[in-house]
């Protein structure tokens, strides 16, 4: 078998260690073989992406731009296969897996639009003859550490806009998802990037990750993962004085007024809580019914539940492939115990699955009688659960949607503008969603929360400058 190398300096770089990627819908399916970054290969990362800054950022911005739009081409036109890829080691289904890729796409030729749309401002000083030049600059180096879970979107909404404002990039992907990292990475690496301008380290967190919290010669660090590895980023940044952005956890409650249209809710809730096998930081895994809808809405999440197809995501047919791995399939269960012993009802599924090809494969669950002190409702499972709360009014709906840590996505389903507005400006959440799924976001636009979901800047659209740029003020005396 083939090992695909790290990325540094323009060079693939072997290692004496590598790890195999497993296939999470036939566990005898090998990916590949990643070569793992030793902690001098991450070393030597650092130093040839501080030496190609000043090169980098001085160059062009046609240049910039050119390049990024060469990747998103690329990515497009190889779209079919790299959304295969994906879903074959992610477990997304196949209409997933292409969806996620052309949007990492997308990302790029905006970001390449993004390049010449920089703006700075140039204002009167309030003594005479001075002007006030307000610009924007690259922060550095940017280390960008991401999760398993969106393999090729998320790394492209941070490599991107760090490339397109003249930021060179130290790039550590999560280990299960080698497969759709690297290939992203290939494709970057024939744009004609400057050599050392991207560096691809594969490795273990406590290796390479803990290389890239702790050296100075990276400038910023962009994040996204659990709060607990959060945490330690903010606090190894801080220390040494380093832009940092987290994305974290969320427990996004998706509320069902009594006045909602029932398949629209059920469609969202449906949607929001388990497609891409409910592993998404924007999922409903909290579902805030109003009594007078309760039933109708459990009774026919029930039917809409069972009648989903759990299976191998390249077949046309599946729509929820399984879970990454078996530590998170034993999470996942610990969590539906957890969740009955509380005294929570398992209404539907939350059954291991036997499939053609052993693989990691759970029915879609969801708990009733719940409250939204459990732990089920309290703590990021970050797998196909949910649970129904039953509440009274909109009050009531509110008051139980932003009890939570988290605040990253919420919803409602409701024909009331009255109530829409009211959610709306009332919720806790950095992102508000009416009549549509909390998961689902566009590329365009600032993605982040409140809370325990989100520190630092947003990320995407043009609010990524606010992170991968710093701000100088320069006076002119004319």
């Amino acid at each position: 078998m083939s090992v695909f190398k790290n990325y540094i300096d323009g060079q693939w770089i072997d290692s004496s260690e590598v790890i195999e990627n497993i296939n999470p819908s036939d566990t005898k399916d090998v990916i590949g073989a990643y070569a793992q970054a030793t902690n001098e290969q991450a070393q030597s990362a650092f130093d040839c992406a501080k030496r190609s800054f000043d090169e980098w950022q001085n160059k062009g911005i046609q240049f910039r731009a050119d390049a990024l739009d060469k990747i998103g081409s690329e990515i497009l036109e190889r779209k079919a296969e790299l959304g295969e890829l994906l879903s074959r080691e992610e477990g997304k289904t196949l209409a997933e897996g292409i969806g996620e890729v052309t949007r990492a796409g997308h990302i790029f030729k905006f970001y390449a639009g993004e390049v010449l749309r920089l703006n700075g401002d140039l204002v009167p000083s309030v003594r005479p003859q001075v002007e006030v030049e307000i610009t924007r600059e690259p922060v550095g180096t940017v280390g960008v550490i991401t999760p398993w879970n969106f393999p090729i979107a998320i790394p492209a909404w941070k490599i991107a806009p760090a490339l397109a404002y003249g930021n060179c990039v130290v790039f550590k992907p999560a280990s299960q998802v080698l497969g759709s990292a690297w290939a992203l990475s290939e494709i970057i690496t024939r744009a004609g990037l400057p050599n050392g301008v991207f560096n691809l380290v594969m490795g273990a967190g406590s290796n390479v990750g803990a290389a890239i919290l702790n050296d100075n010669r990276v400038d910023a660090v962009s994040f996204t993962g659990s709060v607990t590895t959060g945490g330690k980023v903010a606090q190894a940044c801080t220390i040494r004085g380093a832009k940092f952005q987290l994305e974290m956890g969320g427990k996004n409650p998706l509320v069902v007024m009594d006045d909602a249209d029932i398949d629209v809710a059920v469609n969202c809730a449906i949607n929001g809580a388990f497609f891409s096998t409910g592993q998404r930081c924007t999922a409903s895994s909290r579902l805030i019914v109003q009594a007078g809808i309760y039933d109708r809405f459990v009774e026919a999440m029930k039917n809409g539940i069972e009648a989903l197809t759990v299976g191998n995501p390249l077949n046309t047919d599946t729509q929820i492939g399984p879970v990454i791995d078996q530590a998170q399939l034993d999470k996942d269960l610990e969590y539906i115990d957890i969740g009955i012993k509380e005294g929570a009802t398992l209404l539907a599924g939350g059954e291991v699955l036997k499939r053609e090809a052993d693989g990691f494969f759970l029915s879609p669950a969801l708990f009733v009688d719940t409250t939204n002190d459990m732990r089920i409702n309290q703590e990021e499972i970050f797998g196909p659960i949910a649970s129904v709360i039953k509440v009274n009014d909109f009050e009531e709906a509110l008051s139980v949607s932003n009890d939570t840590q988290f605040g990253l996505s919420a919803g409602i389903c409701t024909t009331s503008l009255k109530y829409a507005h009211q959610f709306k400006r009332r919720s806790q959440a950095g992102m508000v969603m009416v009549n549509l799924p909390t998961a689902g976001v566009d590329y365009h636009v600032p993605f982040g929360g409140t809370k325990g979901s989100s520190l630092g800047a947003r990320e995407q659209g043009s609010y990524a400058a606010e992170f991968y740029t710093k701000v100088k003020t320069s006076y002119i005396l004319s």
